[in-house]
């Protein structure tokens, strides 16, 4: 029988050395938040309603999530965008003001040392990065600097997540003229009298906001945006449950160092301009890997696998191919909410990537059925770009 407060964080996850504590620390413990170590913070799994409510809550209206202990690192300077093109196979020369886009920084093997999400506002490039991995991204940012090229983690800063077909609805209510956002863009604006910066995106699969606001600030904006109709807290473990149900990956899990964006599903992040025959190809680490599985395909691929029956299969478990021959390994896996059923990601060779392909998942000594399947498990319901 699936236990819907079990979750599958990476190992980091539940490191409690060192705990850091988010500016919003007070609120999640006045609000009832069950607290676990997560990336270094202490983080709410859940409130009192539970994982599964607040999952569909975010579904049917919206949701507020303390993303506080993400990085978020700026780059500014003449050079910027052509430096930043060394690190991240992005298109950043030509990217419009008020725009964002997904990327990752890749290793020398091809491999994903992070994904992250990149805009531009007043000519400087604002990259929001995976909070396991910020030091390190930090680290490799600093050392790889050019001249003219100024970096700064900005520390100072939380960042609050409002998701949820009601989202906009709510939000325009204390910052009229945010519904005009569209997806994957960036603003600043003044929020119930307070100055963010704002993007339409998040990690939910549904429509939203990621909010950026001084840390001073941030405990009595979130305060107030759950104050507004419809908006209720919500913590980790639905956030976990979202994302695997709109097939997106996480670091340390779906994807990692030895990784490449292409078998991960993730080539059409990677623009025209970057790769073989385009303006700018290459120029990024691991780039003799990644256009060559851009143009020849990568020897495995991610894939939704879906079990029969109740029982989840989580990260780990081995997958059989037909005569019991090892196939792959589960990524993510659990109880999608919104499914009603369990749901998993996996890579498997290409030979066996096929949705409807057969399987068995080995799960406690027990080969249980499970069929590949397209992802994402539920659609996207993200707001047009005008």
């Amino acid at each position: 029988m699936f236990a819907p407060e079990k979750t599958d964080f990476p190992n980091h996850a539940r490191d409690s050395r060192h705990v850091k504590r988010t500016p919003l620390n007070d609120l999640h413990q006045k609000l009832g938040a069950k607290m676990v170590p997560f990336a270094g913070y202490e983080m709410p799994l859940q409130y009192p309603a539970g994982i599964i409510s607040e999952h569909h809550q975010v579904r049917k209206s919206a949701g507020l999530f303390d993303v506080s202990h993400m990085g978020q690192i700026q780059v500014g300077g003449e050079n910027a965008a052509s430096w930043l093109e060394t690190l991240l196979p992005a298109d950043l020369v030509d990217l419009e003001e008020c725009i964002q886009r997904y990327s990752f920084l890749t290793n020398d093997s091809g491999g994903i040392v992070d994904d992250l999400m990149v805009y531009r506002l007043d000519n400087e490039y604002c990259l929001i990065v995976n909070a396991a991995n910020k030091e390190d991204d930090l680290s490799l940012m600093r050392n790889r600097a050019s001249p003219g090229v100024a970096i700064k983690a900005r520390e100072d800063l939380a960042l609050l997540a409002l998701q949820g077909p009601r989202a906009a609805a709510a939000l325009r209510s204390i910052a009229p003229g945010v519904e005009k956002l569209g997806f994957m863009t960036a603003a600043r604006m003044t929020i119930a009298g307070v100055g963010c910066c704002v993007t339409r995106s998040g990690y939910t699969g549904e429509d939203g906001f990621e909010i950026s606001v001084d840390e001073i600030s941030a405990p009595g904006l979130a305060s107030t945006l759950l104050a507004l109709e419809g908006v209720e807290p919500a913590g980790l473990g639905a956030r976990d449950t979202l994302r695997l149900e709109a097939g997106l990956c996480l670091h340390g899990s779906d994807i990692g160092p030895d990784t490449s964006p292409v078998e991960a599903g993730l080539r059409w992040a990677i623009p025209a301009c970057r790769r073989p025959g385009g303006t700018r190809p290459g120029g990024f680490p691991g780039e003799g890997r990644i256009l060559q599985e851009i143009e020849h395909g990568p020897a495995r691929k991610r894939v939704g696998i879906r079990p029969e029956g109740k029982a989840p299969v989580r990260a780990h478990a081995p997958l059989l191919a037909p005569g019991d021959s090892p196939a792959g390994e589960v990524t993510s896996g659990g109880f999608g909410p919104s499914v009603g059923a369990p749901i998993a990601m996996a890579y498997l060779p290409g030979s066996l990537a096929t949705p409807g392909t057969q399987l068995k998942a080995q799960v406690r000594n027990k080969a249980l059925p499970v069929t590949v399947c397209r992802l994402p498990f539920v659609p996207h319901r993200y707001h047009p770009r005008p």
